[in-house]
């Protein structure tokens, strides 16, 4: 099921290559195209030499590798001051362009989805941005019902699904009625898995223990997390290693993987973007 190759340039941000399969998606992780999400978060702290990027300069993502670029357009009530630039940096880049907004328990889900869409109209006027919800750990099945049929209403466009490795959601997704499974399952779904810890080996565990999805499109691979200061949180497990880094780059990163190769990413877009007007 794996082989090696000789080293490749380090625009390719892993050092082992492996096959598809496995439960591990369509193609080896280190051959499958590579996104990165930010926010207003980053770029976090520089913690070696190497390339650096900033809100207005993303050009050393795409030397590294990355197709595309998902910049985080709100949280609950808030905007993030940070994803017009990244869009517009990105698109002088050729990147592909996406946005998430990050729907926070409490506040209503359609008014956030109304946000969201009004915000791109905003900042991207005719830009083609793939639509993302990312959804609080505390979210029930009605709320992602609600985002999602409110964003396709404005857009036409089904979103996006990414949800944190939480028992809490999958707990909830489980318990969800058939109907709302069906609705949730119209949507791609972004894993996050950075280890193995938990019982979950490959995003193909994970994904079934939420019993909605029968694939999934994007895995987030890498994390950030906090601890005094921005540690990197990687999927390092048995011949599946990726490296505390992207590429060559000087801080750590969210990046992902995605399920297919770059036909497949290319076409992906296609149908879960919008042309914002």
């Amino acid at each position: 099921m794996r082989k090696i190759f000789l080293c490749l340039p380090l625009v390719l941000p892993f050092v082992v290559i492996s096959c598809g399969g496995g439960g591990y998606g369509s193609v080896g992780l280190p051959d499958a195209p590579k996104i990165v999400n930010v926010s207003s978060y980053d770029p976090k702290e520089k913690q070696r030499s190497g390339d650096s990027f900033s809100s207005t300069d993303v050009s050393a993502l795409k030397r590294n590798g990355s197709h595309g670029l998902i910049a985080r357009c709100g949280k609950g009530r808030a905007l993030d001051e940070k994803c017009a630039d990244f869009l517009h940096s990105a698109e002088r880049e050729g990147m592909m362009l996406g946005s998430y907004y990050f729907v926070l328990k409490g506040v209503d889900p359609v008014w956030q989805a109304d946000q969201y869409i009004s915000r791109l109209r905003q900042i991207a006027p005719g830009r083609k941005i793939l639509l993302v919800g990312d959804f609080d750990t505390k979210s029930s099945p009605a709320d992602l019902v609600k985002f999602i049929d409110r964003v396709e209403k404005l857009t036409g466009v089904t979103p996006v699904i990414y949800l944190e490795n939480s028992d809490r959601l999958r707990s909830s997704l489980r318990n969800a009625t058939p109907a709302q499974k069906r609705r949730i399952s119209d949507c791609p779904y972004w894993i996050a898995l950075y280890s193995h810890d938990g019982g979950f080996e490959t995003p193909e565990h994970l994904m079934k223990a939420y019993d909605v999805w029968d694939d999934w499109a994007i895995w987030q691979y890498a994390g950030v997390e906090w601890s005094r200061r921005s540690v990197s949180k990687h999927y390092h497990h048995g011949p599946w290693k990726s490296p505390e880094y992207f590429g060559s780059m000087d801080r750590p990163l969210e990046h992902n993987a995605f399920n297919g190769d770059i036909g497949d990413l290319k076409e992906f877009w296609a149908d879960h973007s919008w042309v914002v007007r």
